[in-house]
């Protein structure tokens, strides 16, 4: 009989134990102390703290643990962390095993100055002084095609067409007479014969006949070649005058041309341009002759360059300005049109700088938030200046040694919202309502009584209480 009576006392024990260990069995054993300290007056939802329960649970709304309101915290006796609380509104205290739980980082806002590197975003264009458009002088037809297509990189003096030009005979003609000539006249000079004195004059019309054929789109090749073999060509050469790629085609076998269509267009890409969109408020940090980076997203591959101008033009849309930056084009890495990064060093003077994830920007208003004692954070209104790279200026709002939250703000700013809630929309005390229930009770003696007309007995008009809000005033 004694080891069923011993048995049942360890089992009993055993359960107690674990009730008592539970979270129901602490939230049970924390209601209540024989002194009455830390008794919980109700539940709140930590998402919404309007809902209350006088029992633990969970949130029907979001499923989240009821958290228990304790007596103590609604009674008059304050601490000391409870009065440096209210001399900060919004202030919360978090101790430091909470700051270590969700990363509360706490540091200094300082004082400094230095360099740091203005980012732009830019666009590969080809240098407007190293593009060759070849036009047409003459009307014609093009005979035949190189394999060289748009994109295609062509080396100087390479033919890239030809083309059969009827007007031009008589040009052609012309200039083989005027070799002739110079050839003649020439020798009579050598010879000492009067004839000879006429070689300005044959010199003057052969430089005539180049500058025609040059403007039919006849290459200085090609003259030479004439020259050497004191033959008419049965066509003209359509010629590259530079290294460089094909930026646009426009002619096929067998195409008849009018004067002055293009033909091609050659772009010479050892140098180029980066149009860099700077923002008016960045303008004033770039001028003629500064030196940037440019780099190619995604690709470990870098180039020094300089600003060769702030174009005037402003486009409304983006509000940005243009900045020309001139680059030398190393491999042809730079292509027209392709996206870049430029890095411009700036310098900045002493100023208060904080990490850019210390402020928290609402869109109407940027706060930060200061630590007073250990684990007491208050939000502060700031006005933001200049960013520099992954940090902030600050213009007002904030001194230099100010220990402010550097990382986990967003839950230091829950945990304020959440404190601010609870007391707006916590119960009235004892004491509270002692004092209103007499303030009610002398209201209703001061007023006259009313007495309706009738047989009927009058009776007081009914009162309504209404509770007054305890906490902090919110507008």
């Amino acid at each position: 009989m004694k080891k069923v009576l011993y048995f049942f006392l360890i089992i009993g024990a055993v359960a107690l134990g674990f009730w008592l260990g539970s979270p129901v069995g602490r939230r049970a054993t924390a209601t209540s102390t024989p002194d009455g300290t830390h008794k919980v007056l109700y539940y709140v939802d930590p998402m919404h703290p309007t809902y209350k329960s006088d029992k633990p649970g969970v949130a029907p709304d979001c499923g989240m643990r009821l958290e228990p309101v304790y007596a103590d915290a609604q009674t008059g006796t304050v601490g000391s962390a409870q009065l440096r609380s209210a001399s900060f509104p919004g202030s919360v205290h978090i101790d430091s095993a909470k700051q270590q739980l969700f990363g509360v980082q706490v540091g200094s806002a300082v004082e400094t100055s230095g360099t740091y590197k203005l980012r732009l975003f830019g666009r590969v264009a080809p240098d407007e002084s190293r593009v060759y458009k070849l036009n047409a002088g003459i009307e014609g037809y093009i005979q035949d095609v190189s394999s060289a297509t748009t994109g295609s990189f062509v080396r100087k003096d390479q033919v890239l067409a030809t083309f059969s030009a009827p007007n031009a005979s008589m040009t052609l003609q012309t200039f083989l007479l005027n070799l002739g000539a110079e050839d003649r006249f020439r020798k009579s000079a050598a010879e000492g014969s009067v004839e000879g004195q006429s070689v300005a004059s044959v010199n003057a019309n052969l430089q005539l006949r180049t500058q025609q054929l040059q403007n039919l789109g006849m290459s200085a090749l090609q003259m030479d070649e004439i020259r050497r073999t004191r033959q008419m060509p049965d066509s003209i050469k359509i010629v590259s005058p530079v290294d460089g790629f094909v930026v646009a085609r426009n002619v096929s076998p067998g195409q008849k041309f009018e004067r002055d269509m293009e033909w091609y267009r050659i772009a010479d890409l050892r140098r180029v341009w980066v149009l860099a969109d700077v923002f008016e408020s960045d303008a004033q940090y770039l001028h003629a002759g500064s030196e940037v980076r440019v780099s190619l997203p995604g690709q470990d591959k870098s180039f020094p360059g300089r600003v060769s101008d702030v174009l005037p033009q402003f486009d409304s849309a983006t509000r940005s300005l243009k900045a020309r930056i001139e680059v030398e084009n190393k491999g042809y890495a730079l292509r027209p049109d392709m996206f870049v990064d430029v890095e411009l060093p700036v310098s900045f003077s002493r100023s208060i700088v904080v990490p850019a994830g210390a402020v928290l920007d609402s869109g109407l208003k940027k706060t930060v938030f200061v630590e007073h004692d250990d684990g007491l954070f208050s939000p502060r209104a700031v006005e933001t200046g200049r960013r520099f790279d992954d940090r902030v200026e600050i213009v007002k709002g904030l001194e230099a040694g100010e220990k402010i939250v550097l990382s986990g703000n967003f839950f230091v700013s829950s945990e304020s919202r959440f404190q601010d809630e609870t007391e707006i929309y916590a119960p009235v005390s004892g004491q509270a309502q002692q004092e209103q229930d007499s303030n009610t009770a002398q209201n209703k003696r001061q007023q006259p009584e009313l007495k309706n007309p009738g047989p009927e007995t009058s009776r007081p008009a009914p009162t309504t209480s209404i509770s007054p809000r305890h906490g902090r005033h919110h507008g």
